[in-house]
């Protein structure tokens, strides 16, 4: 059974950095075809993808976010890590990690990812 196991801080203060990591059992992110996803969703609005890091390393962030994610993983701890740079209140999101099925594009639709971290809400307020 995968497991997926969220940490990292609630609260983010404007222009500051917020790393989440993703601690995941059950499966490897160096071997299983799959793609190790961040995902947020802000009240009131649809799944968004962040960026998504394949069994390979390639990554894929959207563009909307504007170069401000970055992905890291430590595969001999078997986790990955989103990293977002200067925060807004546009920010404020619950976030979760995911496995997505690998394939052309998949990234894009967060929708079918088959397992979920439990969500860390991230509000980013002075």
């Amino acid at each position: 059974q995968v497991q997926l196991q969220q940490s990292g801080p609630g609260l983010v203060k404007p222009s500051q950095t917020v790393v989440l990591t993703c601690a995941v059992s059950g499966g490897s992110i160096a071997t299983d075809y799959y793609y190790w996803m961040w995902i947020r969703q802000s009240p009131g609005k649809g799944l968004e993808w962040v960026g998504a890091i394949a069994y390979s390393g390639v990554r894929h962030f959207n563009p909307s976010l504007k170069s401000r994610a970055s992905i890291f993983r430590d595969t001999s701890e078997n986790q990955f890590s989103l990293q977002l740079s200067s925060v807004t209140p546009e920010d404020t999101a619950v976030y979760y990690c995911a496995r997505l099925p690998f394939g052309s594009g998949t990234y894009t639709r967060p929708g079918e990812s088959d397992y979920w971290g439990q969500g860390t809400q991230v509000t980013v307020s002075s």
